[in-house]
């Protein structure tokens, strides 16, 4: 066989492992901390949907960009063949679509699901519940996964964290 079949079927067969990781991934993480979760809470709780056309709204809308927002970051590490998982990391920063606004937006996707419920909903324990992601998230960031990043790609991390905040979304040039 030659040299490049055999690199493009290495390289399909990375992108099909990378999805794979990255939807088991989101399975067991994600998944679990935006919707399993705070669902499993209303379930016992009997909350129902707010009354409110605006909580209705609102929450739907945050909801639906997170999920959105976070399917759309997870294509990106699957085409860098990467996951997001920090046992599976990229091979190069990914550094397009939404991390052009904001260097964690993953995290905000999942942030933006759990508030969107807690609106939603109208359920305050999901409000507390999100805040506490966010210190979460956080520290995560700033003790692990930033240092971690810093090491793999060096400079190239440093002028991507120069560009891009790492929170509050830019949203001009």
């Amino acid at each position: 066989m030659p040299h490049g079949a055999r690199g493009v079927r290495c390289s399909v067969m990375s992108t099909a492992a990378s999805a794979l990781k990255t939807a088991i991934f989101t399975l067991f993480v994600p998944a679990i901390v935006a919707v399993g979760i705070p669902q499993t809470w209303i379930r016992e709780a009997g909350v129902v949907v707010a009354p409110g056309i605006a909580s209705r709204i609102l929450g739907t809308a945050l909801v639906t960009l997170g999920a959105i927002g976070y399917f759309w970051c997870a294509t990106l590490f699957v085409k860098a063949q990467g996951t997001p998982a920090p046992a599976f990391p990229t091979q190069k920063t990914v550094v397009g679509g939404l991390y052009h606004i904001n260097r964690n937006p993953m995290y905000t996707s999942v942030l933006a699901v759990v508030f969107g419920q807690a609106v939603l909903y109208r359920y305050r324990t999901l409000a507390i519940y999100g805040a506490w992601l966010v210190l979460g998230f956080h520290l995560f960031i700033i003790l692990y996964e930033e240092p971690a990043l810093h090491a793999r790609f060096d400079g190239e991390y440093e002028e991507f964290c120069r560009r891009v905040p790492r929170w509050i979304p830019r949203l001009r040039s």
